[in-house]
């Protein structure tokens, strides 16, 4: 009965799953393998005949890319600028290392370059670099040795990125808080204070004369005039005594103090008709116009006082993009305010919403993108694959963020869904189709094609990490990404995104990965052709 029920694809996936569950929660020496257990599980039923259908993996590996390329793609253009030189370099030095190791192997064991690039293909878990090996070569033996490599490709990747930070002494938690506080610090708090209206220049002069917001970069959101709170808009005329209620940085609110008067403790209340309220942008009409677009002054009596995004209270800027999911910190006439809170949605209820449709766009868009072919000349030319493809395109879209009524994005607690989904259904073909061979390629190579894959798998980040951690002195979670990265391993980053709760190494990984495969691509033709 039970060998009847494991012939059946759905229910060996989902024991293949439990299983793998199970072991992923044992605690050694405080190293578990998490989610990735998942693949040792499946390797192990494939071994004994279990196969999960390719289909089911690549509808797997679409989702988790997809899904990690809509979530990087906001920061991915910020890290590319910031950090992209460094990790391109140490990806590079991922790829010619590991071309460098298999060379030298390949002279000192008298190995033929058909197997030797079969194996950079597999040490790398690279299905276009084993497309390119083999028709580079036009020799079996490609393929015959991206299977010996591949396995310790797989489980040598998970394996280092379980230990490295044991091997480091490196608490990932506490340096993902760490990496936040960082990010935080580079957006001032933003605080309130009332000023008395005392420098004699200013008497008379309107806010637009005054250029507060642009002087000083606070933000006027109340003015109290011979006991009478008022909302400010840019004709509001500064009277001598005046008190009014500044929002901003500490750094501002100085400049504001210099420009205007001196601080007070005076108490600037609102009357009975006004309101201070926190709304939601859940309206697609909304996401992507600016706040001056919207002069909400003029247009509604209100003043936007602060915008909460991720975590983070951000200077409300009159070029700032408003984007789904925005807080605004929004004062005026409740009239005003309500007319706001109609335009802009505010409606949490959208937050969870998930719309199929642009995922399953997105998806198809990347497919096709994947399928395109760039010829450098007769001899080289180059297609992102299905997996290069699909990452492009999210990460463009993700950083795009809306087209016309279309939100290319999804809630993060869909996106942890549909990417745990993937990601269950590509280690599970993945594992049982490498099982399926695992012993027989040992055999057959008599170890020795083995052990060489095994070190083009792990001298390559070894040195990554030598020349990024102690040379460059980048982050760990950033290592993570750029190793998984730059090795092409999509069960790399699993392992490293199930260890911490920050998208740092999804942000990394999406960085290098498009840009290891090229390199990947162009070294294997290129010792397939001179050699």
């Amino acid at each position: 009965m039970l060998t009847d029920l494991l012939q059946s694809s759905y229910f060996a996936l989902f024991l293949i799953v439990a299983l793998g569950f199970i072991l992923g929660r044992i605690n050694f020496k405080s190293i578990s393998l998490d989610v990735s257990a998942v693949i040792f599980i499946a390797m192990l039923f494939g071994h004994f005949g279990v196969i999960i259908p390719k289909e089911l993996g690549n509808f797997g590996l679409v989702l988790f890319i997809f899904t990690i390329g809509i979530q990087a793609g906001p920061g991915f253009f910020d890290s590319f600028r910031s950090k992209g030189k460094v990790l391109l370099l140490i990806t590079f030095l991922i790829i010619g290392s590991a071309c460098l190791t298999a060379l030298g192997l390949k002279f000192w064991f008298n190995i033929d370059t058909p197997s030797i690039v079969g194996l950079v293909a597999g040490a790398l878990t690279s299905t276009p670099g084993l497309a390119v090996a083999i028709d580079s070569t036009n020799s079996p033996m490609a393929s015959i040795a991206y299977g010996i490599a591949y396995p310790f490709g797989v489980i040598g990747v998970i394996l280092f990125v379980k230990l490295l930070p044991k091997i480091l002494r490196v608490d990932l938690k506490k340096e993902a808080q760490r990496l936040e506080a960082e990010r935080i610090g580079k957006f001032p708090t933003l605080s309130t204070e009332n000023f008395r209206i005392t420098n004699k220049n200013v008497f008379g002069m309107t806010l637009a004369q005054l250029n507060v917001r642009n002087m000083t970069g606070g933000v006027i959101s109340r003015v109290k005039h011979n006991g009478e709170v008022v909302i400010p808009n840019a004709q509001t005329q500064l009277q001598e005594n005046d008190v009014v209620k500044a929002v901003g940085s500490e750094s501002s609110l100085k400049q504001i103090s210099v420009l205007l008067g001196e601080e007070t403790q005076e108490d600037i209340p609102l009357n009975t008709t006004q309101v201070i309220e926190s709304l939601l942008v859940t309206n697609k009409k909304a996401v992507n116009q600016t706040l001056g677009y919207l002069n909400l002054q003029a247009n509604f009596g209100c003043t936007v006082t602060r915008v909460r995004r991720s975590g983070i209270d951000i200077a409300p800027d009159p070029g700032l993009a408003l984007k789904f999911g925005d807080k605004l910190v929004v004062v005026g006439e409740e009239e005003g305010v309500k007319a706001i809170g109609k335009y802009f949605g505010n409606d949490e209820r959208k937050l969870s919403d998930t719309d199929f449709f642009p995922i399953a766009m997105g998806i198809v868009l990347g497919v096709l993108f994947g399928k395109i072919n760039i010829s450098f000349s007769d001899s080289f030319s180059f297609s992102p694959g299905l997996t290069g493809g699909i990452l492009i395109v999210a990460l463009i879209l993700s950083a795009i963020g809306k087209t016309g009524s279309i939100m290319w994005s999804m809630s993060g607690s869909a996106n942890q869904l549909l990417r745990q989904l993937g990601l269950l259904l590509f280690l599970a073909e993945v594992g049982t189709s490498a099982g399926r061979t695992l012993v027989a390629t040992f055999q057959e190579s008599r170890l020795l094609l083995f052990g060489v894959g095994s070190a083009i798998t792990i001298i390559p980040m070894v040195i990554a990490v030598l020349v990024g951690y102690f040379v460059f002195k980048i982050s760990i979670l950033d290592l993570l990404g750029t190793i998984t990265g730059g090795m092409t391993s999509t069960p790399g980053l699993a392992a490293a995104d199930s260890m911490t709760g920050s998208n740092i190494p999804s942000v990394a990984y999406a960085t290098v990965y498009p840009v290891a495969m090229v390199f990947l691509i162009v070294f294997i033709q290129m010792i397939a052709t001179l050699l």
